[in-house]
């Protein structure tokens, strides 16, 4: 009985050690071939821009070098390295179809972000919406004077009784017409 045991422990032994040795072939042979494999087209990879070539798609860009990555993060969204990065800023096309110029030095990942479908997700009911946290979004129009410029009237009115104001927003300044809320760029 001890003898069946001990042979049934020789050959598990022996078992297990001819599996290592083919693992061992095996893990040799893969680290032979990321060695010929180029870093720089493997998805995934992150690294600095000016480690990479014209027409690489990247993502989770970095704007300052070290900062962590900061653009082109939503799901299924990518940018373009348009110019040779060989000077110290490269020029990318973002998703928006802007294109910046990135300092060389900031790191960005190769590929694209995964989850392309999932803006197209339909939500089933309002409560999905909700549990996403997004809230309702009410009409002026349906509000009470108290609650919004739009709101209060006989029937449908966006004037608001006797004011006769156009388009405004729910603390009283006009959106849609000649109200500028951005500064002048250029000073006389």
């Amino acid at each position: 009985m001890a003898s069946d045991l001990s042979a049934i422990c020789i050959l598990r032994n022996y078992f297990s050690f001819a599996a290592d040795v083919h693992n061992q072939s095996t893990i040799e042979n893969m680290k032979r071939d990321l060695l010929n494999l180029d870093i720089n087209s493997q998805i995934g990879s992150c690294m600095p821009i000016a480690s990479m070539r014209i027409g690489t798609f990247i993502h989770n860009i970095e704007v300052n070098p070290g900062q962590g990555g900061k653009l082109v993060r939503a799901a299924g969204t990518s940018a373009k390295i348009l110019k040779e990065p060989k000077s110290r800023y490269c020029l990318i096309r973002l998703p928006s179809g802007a294109e910046k110029l990135i300092d060389t030095r900031c790191r960005a990942t190769v590929g694209t972000v995964s989850n392309p479908s999932h803006g197209a997700k339909k939500l089933r009911k309002a409560g999905q919406s909700r549990w996403l946290g997004r809230r309702p979004v009410v009409r002026g129009v349906a509000m009470n004077p108290v609650d919004h410029p739009h709101g209060g009237g006989e029937g449908r009115s966006k004037s608001s009784g006797s004011y006769g104001k156009g388009s405004r927003t729910p603390w009283g300044k006009p959106c849609k017409c000649g109200f500028k809320t951005a500064k002048n760029r250029r000073r006389n």
